[in-house]
């Protein structure tokens, strides 16, 4: 068992825990189940984040800082009026939430009852899935990042790369394979949605950023957040933006999810047959700033387990050279271009180097041009 403590353990001693964690390959929900009452010193955040009093609730916040939610059965009526809403989200707080998206209310219900039921098989069973090999596309770990943050999050994670390159239905666990294979396909067709609106939003035509395979990928990662014996010495999942063109989340009813606003950490309420939408980094990037890779996190919880199913439109793992930078149409000379080309394997090769532990961005802010 790895012993919790008050400081910071030597490095050494740290990275004994660390390593004495993964090789259990029980994750968190492991320690949960071996009935531990005090966190691991690798889960407790460093002396000076918790003296700064966070987490903690955000002051009195502007309705311009709501997260929205936007009704898309209205984009066969006024699609005007949706794409605006669209342009005001991504411009400001940079999430909002769908509902009427097109994918039944019993499939989001299947996927969370399928992230529950893997994530509480016996261990020794979901073992036989455990890996950090970067390559494969079906994994389940804890703490992609567990080796580079300043502490691991109280979270477990199965990863499914999806597409572009067809799965093997086989390679997923059996309590998730069907329905993952259905989610992904309905899930596809809604980010073709998405991104025609975004590209309007953008003042560019319906199919300019499905062109830029931004639709093409997707990868769906079933979080697992078990109940913490100390939720306020943790995070759920450390601040972070995410590393793709675009991110569709399913939440359970428990919530936890909050955004970075100029007023301070919001909250993303659980809104029953919702999904929330976000813009990740790489959208950022290419609309030169116009959209905003708003910096979020998940509170841990008494209550448990939370679980989320989190779609992230990206190539990741698919060999492409097509390189992204600042969308062409978007520049003149009064709007000149804020970021340099990357390759897609560069980017996440930067990122994951990084993990969750550095803010504000950190990622974007290597491929910034400067003077």
């Amino acid at each position: 068992m790895i012993a919790a403590g008050a400081g910071n353990p030597p490095i050494n001693d740290r990275l004994t825990e660390l390593k004495a964690f993964d090789e259990s390959k029980a994750g968190v929900k492991g320690l949960v189940d071996s009935g531990i009452t005090k966190l691991p010193q690798i889960f407790i955040r460093p002396p000076e984040e918790l003296a700064a009093g966070e987490p903690s609730p955000g002051e009195p916040t502007p309705i311009q800082y709501r997260i929205p939610v936007i009704d898309l059965k209205d984009v066969a009526g006024d699609r005007a009026e949706v794409v605006d809403r669209v342009r005001d989200a991504a411009e400001t707080v940079g999430f909002f939430q769908v509902v009427n998206h097109g994918i039944p209310v019993k499939v989001l219900e299947d996927m969370l009852r399928a992230a529950r039921e893997f994530h509480e098989l016996a261990q020794e069973v979901k073992k036989e899935y455990y890996t950090r090999e970067m390559m494969k596309k079906v994994k389940y770990v804890s703490n992609f990042d567990l080796y580079e943050s300043n502490y691991a999050n109280w979270r477990d994670t199965l990863f499914c790369v999806m597409a572009p390159e067809p799965l093997d239905p086989q390679e997923l666990p059996p309590p998730c394979r069907e329905v993952t294979v259905e989610y992904s396909r309905r899930v596809l067709v809604l980010g073709k949605v998405l991104f025609e609106l975004l590209s309007e939003a953008l003042g560019l035509k319906p199919e300019h950023l499905e062109s830029l395979d931004c639709a093409k990928g997707n990868t769906i990662l079933y979080h697992y957040y078990p109940p913490c014996p100390q939720p306020e010495l943790t995070m759920g999942t450390t601040r972070h933006s995410d590393p793709d063109f675009l991110t569709l989340l399913l939440q359970d009813h428990i919530g936890g999810l909050q955004v970075l606003t100029p007023n301070g950490w919001i909250d993303v309420p659980p809104l029953h047959g919702a999904l929330v939408v976000n813009i990740g980094d790489l959208l950022q990037l290419m609309s030169n700033d116009k959209f905003k890779s708003v910096e979020h996190r998940v509170l841990a919880n008494h209550m448990g387990p939370r679980v989320s199913v989190a779609c992230f439109f990206t190539l990741h793992l698919h060999q492409t050279r097509r390189m992204y930078g600042p969308i062409k149409e978007l520049l003149s000379e009064d709007n000149p271009p804020l970021y340099r080309d990357t390759s897609l394997k560069d980017f996440i090769a930067y990122y994951d180097s990084k993990g969750l532990r550095n803010h504000g961005n950190a990622a974007l802010s290597h491929f910034k041009l400067t003077g």
